[in-house]
């Protein structure tokens, strides 16, 4: 099959790692495919696959983009991955009545997952692709070296309970992009003195796409010819940026990175304006943002789309 251009919204399977997903795609001569946001290979759910000119995006669909998981944790247990993929480093054995429903465990565990409304920072698990000095953090740590405590700023702006089984709890969370869901479990635990592993992930939604729209692997691969309609258009995937049609000329100095002149057609001029989208007959040509150039206003490329 040729290379196709655009995002395919995959609901990625438990057991195999992002890469590994993405992997199984590229052998339907996809030779140029990324995908935005890695999910653990524990987890499933909303995996955005970037192909051909699509690639370029990556950055821009991280940049401010939420997403939704459901997941569910186990308090008394501690692992040192955090989740239910790890080693078991200690284990808390919860009285009879903390696992009755009510309990005041089960109590705090509620107030603990809507206090993560409040967190804005969280540290980066030891196993995590996050680098230090060139290398993943996992590296370090299966090597058994130390792993330097990491922090990092996140934004959540949904948190709540969606049931209790104890030792059991369902959750949901709307975090910003990079967010580590198997951090909120773990720092849960330690808040409530028992500790806590995530035991299941789901991404419902990557901004803008959600499960709705997603298709799993084994449909793609069962029917690879119906790749090019389960791909959405690069534009689907910035809805928020307006898109631009230029002319001939334009594409033309576009492709020589030369600046498209800011027409008044196109709103008012705001420079560092970036929600913009050059197009010619539909295609994308490039992500744009207003500039001054020689006391002008242009279009300045952040990013061509175009294939050379």
């Amino acid at each position: 099959m040729e290379q196709q251009h655009g995002i395919l919204v995959l609901n990625k399977p438990k057991g195999l790692s992002s890469a590994q997903t993405i992997a199984r795609i590229k052998r339907l001569g996809q030779k140029k495919i990324g995908h935005a946001g890695t999910l653990d290979p524990m987890a499933t759910g909303v995996l955005l696959v970037l192909l051909g000119n699509a690639t370029k995006l990556s950055g821009y669909l991280l940049e401010g983009g939420v997403k939704t998981y459901g997941g569910t944790l186990r308090l008394g247990v501690k692992t040192d991955t955090w989740d239910a993929e790890g080693s078991i480093v200690s284990e808390t054995k919860l009285q009879e009545e903390d696992l009755l429903p009510g309990s005041v465990l089960e109590q705090a565990a509620r107030r603990e997952v809507t206090a993560w409304l409040n967190v804005t920072e969280q540290p980066v698990p030891p196993y995590s692709a996050a680098k230090h000095q060139g290398q993943p953090l996992y590296k370090l740590a299966r090597a058994g070296m130390e792993v330097p405590a990491k922090v990092k700023s996140i934004h959540v702006s949904y948190a709540d309970v969606q049931w209790v089984n104890m030792p059991d709890v369902r959750f949901r969370v709307t975090c910003s992009s990079g967010s580590y869901i198997r951090s909120l479990a773990h720092s849960l635990g330690i808040r409530l003195g028992c500790g806590a592993m995530l035991t299941e992930l789901t991404r419902e939604y990557s901004h803008p796409f959600g499960l709705d729209v997603a298709h799993t692997l084994d449909e793609i691969l069962a029917d690879p010819e119906r790749l090019p309609e389960w791909i959405m258009p690069i534009s689907a995937a910035l809805p928020d940026w307006r898109n631009i049609t230029v002319g001939n000329v334009q594409e033309a100095n576009l492709k020589n990175g030369i600046p498209v002149p800011h027409q008044q057609e196109f709103g008012d001029f705001r420079s560092g304006d970036r929600a913009v989208i050059l197009a010619r007959d539909g295609s994308p040509l490039a992500l744009a943002e207003a500039r001054m150039d020689r006391d002008r206003p242009v279009w300045a490329v952040l990013r061509g789309l175009f294939t050379h």
